[in-house]
C-alpha cells in the first residue's frame, strides 16, 4: 500500500476545485477593483484625486483660489500630499478586498 502525504485522491480533487473557485473569485474581484475610482482630497478640498483600483490617476482637480503665482510650493506640496494619500488608499482598498478573498493568507501577486 503507497503512503499518500496529501491524503485521498477525493480530498485532492475538492482541494483542486475549491483552489480554482478561489483564483476565478480572485480574478473577478481584481477586475472590479482596477474600476473602482476612489477620491481624495486635501486642503479642505483644495486638491482632489481621483484614482482607480489600478493606481491610474483619472482626475485631478485643483481650485483656483489656491493658485499663487506667489507661493508655488505651497500647491505642489498639496499636489504631492493629494497623490500620496490617493495611492495609498488605492493600495489598501485592494489590500483589503483581496484579504477578505484569501482570508488573509498572503499569497504573492495579489
Amino acid at each position: 500500500m503507497k503512503f499518500n502525504p496529501l491524503g485521498g485522491g477525493a480530498n485532492m480533487n475538492q482541494m483542486m476545485k475549491q483552489a480554482k473557485k478561489l483564483q476565478e473569485e480572485i480574478t473577478k474581484k481584481q477586475s472590479e477593483l482596477q474600476e473602482t475610482i476612489l477620491e481624495t482630497s486635501v486642503g479642505g478640498g483644495a486638491i482632489t484625486i481621483k484614482i482607480n483600483g489600478r493606481q491610474q490617476f483619472q482626475e485631478i482637480i485643483i481650485k483656483p483660489e489656491v493658485v499663487d503665482p506667489e507661493d508655488v510650493e505651497m500647491l505642489q506640496d498639496l499636489i504631492l500630499a493629494a497623490v500620496n494619500e490617493a495611492v495609498k488608499q488605492s493600495q489598501d482598498m485592494v489590500s483589503s478586498e483581496m484579504a477578505k478573498l484569501t482570508g488573509g493568507f498572503n499569497i504573492p501577486g495579489l
